[in-house]
């Protein structure tokens, strides 16, 4: 796993690496629109949870809603109920031919299935 940028601080709640962040950047551009990151947990997946990514426009992020300022203005938002699972996750990006892709390093995870996107807590 890469190091995580300086700008990540332990006051965030949800820390990227540089090479998460680049990706997530590169996509969103292809979005062409000002979009922020969601990131949350779900029920489902073969360990009992499973992890929530998708771009969403800002104004759906509510008053309730941890948000988490990145480069460039760029902002991580989650729900309250997600961050009990996922509070000090750490987003990684990979780009080996197997294995690639983004990966979680969950601190509260107790159980981790071997696709790397469901977990037990």
């Amino acid at each position: 796993m890469t190091q995580a940028t300086a700008t990540q601080t332990q006051e965030k709640g949800i820390l990227m690496t540089d090479t998460a962040l680049k990706h997530v950047l590169e996509l969103r551009e292809k979005q062409g629109k000002d979009l922020c990151l969601r990131v949350g947990v779900r029920g489902g997946g073969c360990s009992g949870m499973s992890y929530t990514m998708d771009f969403e426009d800002p104004n759906n992020i509510q008053e309730s809603d941890q948000v988490f300022d990145y480069d460039e203005g760029f902002k991580v938002v989650s729900d309250p109920k997600s961050m009990l699972y996922i509070y000090g996750l750490v987003l990684d990006y990979s780009e080996d031919l197997i294995g690639g892709g983004f990966q979680f390093t969950n601190p509260n995870a107790t159980q981790t299935c071997g696709c790397g996107t469901s977990f037990s807590a």
